[in-house]
């Protein structure tokens, strides 16, 4: 479960957004977003505590690598979900990233990811 957590979504198609929120909502998380590009979800990492995210690899202004290196930087447990793998200059940085590709379960992976911290 992820009661009382906070959980970024990065994902610009508005249907598995609202998937991914839902279900973030149902496990008793609280949703950030979500949001459609990089620049926004910069902009409330800025001053913003999260537990934990899921993101898509390729949004509306760019790949998500920007916002993963930032989490990453701030210890913050992520998974990426995408339909085309992690964008190269992702992997070429940090080949070892949570890799979900859809249609999977990318919040199962994440709670995996968080451990006890999501329970």
């Amino acid at each position: 479960m992820l009661t009382g957590l906070s959980i970024l979504i990065v994902e610009d198609e508005p249907i598995i957004a609202m998937l991914m929120a839902q279900d973030v909502e149902k496990m008793g998380g609280v949703v950030l977003g979500p949001f459609a590009s990089v620049a926004e979800a910069l902009v409330m990492l800025a001053d913003t505590d999260i537990s934990g995210a899921v993101m898509d690899a390729n949004l509306l202004d760019r790949d998500i690598t920007p916002v993963a290196l930032h989490l990453l930087d701030r210890g913050v447990p992520f998974v990426i979900y995408s339909g085309t793998g992690l964008p190269p200059a992702l992997a070429a940085r940090i080949p070892y990233v949570p890799l979900e590709m859809k249609p999977g379960q990318p919040l199962d992976r994440l709670m995996a990811i968080m451990g006890a911290n999501a329970g």
